[in-house]
């Protein structure tokens, strides 16, 4: 290799390349607030203090104290138990929900993009008639449908999030499916399955990442809504949005149960959506080029 030459790296290492290259404090801080989140809900019965549905009736609406850090309910449970149990039953339907999206959103807009024709109006049509409802009144149609619960919630943020990651891989891979080397596996006759996911799919993994992490936070909302609405997980399961609409009736009596379950949906929507901008600005190549 000369010295006017720039080596290209692969595919592959584009992505790392652009994550390890740099690296803002405010990048580091969403990363931390993830892994330790992520932490708490797997390690949730090695983690809270206390049964979440233990009742102590002796000591409810008590304060925060060394016995209790965030205090107790109106039941006198452990409000940093239920927190920490909330937030893993949050998580674990937001990701269940947003990958399930992305696996048959990101299917039907390969497949829209790659076979065009009557395939593509097919799709894209269903699509456009789910983006025409508004998220909440989609979400708890399919919930009216399903019954509430942790499953439904899910089911029904999956569907409002389907269209989404269709639309968004459908507009790129139009264009990844004119370039020349899926022209040029196409001319040997490599199958459609392998140019798709070989050949197109890759390319399209900067957009997912970044998509996948801005949709984890708002799914954490939606998630945290339809709970206090009722219509999310269920009791005696703990849930931060049910916890939150418990807490409400107490708010001048223990404020400290709506206190905190907020402040837990607050963080890990921020740490989420910190942690996309974060992915954009390193993977958009535009970006990179402004800064």
């Amino acid at each position: 290799m000369s010295g006017g030459e720039i080596a290209v790296p692969p595919r592959g290492g584009r992505i790392r390349a652009g994550l390890l290259r740099r690296r803002s404090g405010l990048f580091v801080v969403a990363l931390a607030l993830i892994v330790l989140q992520a932490f708490l809900a797997v390690a949730a019965p090695l983690v809270a203090p206390y049964d979440p549905l233990f009742q102590d009736i002796l000591h409810r609406m008590s304060g925060p104290s060394a016995a209790h850090w965030f205090g107790t309910d109106q039941f006198g449970r452990d409000v940093l138990s239920r927190v920490i149990y909330g937030l893993r039953a949050s998580l674990a339907i937001s990701f269940a929900a947003v990958f399930t999206a992305l696996v048959f959103g990101g299917i039907l807009g390969l497949l829209a993009a790659f076979y065009r024709g009557w395939i593509e109006r097919i799709i894209m049509r269903g699509m456009d008639v789910l983006f025409a409802f508004p998220v909440m009144l989609l979400a708890i149609g399919v919930i009216a449908v399903l019954g509430p619960g942790g499953f439904p919630t899910a089911a029904a943020i999956a569907v409002v999030y389907t269209p989404i990651f269709a639309r968004l891989l459908r507009g790129p891979a139009l264009i990844i499916a004119e370039s020349d080397y899926v022209m040029s596996a196409k001319s040997i006759g490599a199958s459609d399955i392998r140019i798709i996911f070989i050949h197109i799919l890759p390319n399209l993994a900067s957009v997912i990442l970044v998509q996948l992490s801005l949709l984890l936070s708002s799914a954490i909302l939606v998630e945290a809504s339809l709970s206090f609405l009722g219509l999310g997980t269920q009791p005696p399961t703990p849930s931060l949005g049910m916890m939150l609409s418990e807490g409400r009736n107490f708010l001048f009596l223990a404020p400290w149960a709506a206190l905190f379950s907020g402040l837990a949906i607050l963080v890990v929507a921020f740490a989420l959506n910190l942690f996309g901008d974060a992915l954009r600005d390193d993977l958009d190549p535009r970006l990179r080029k402004a800064s």
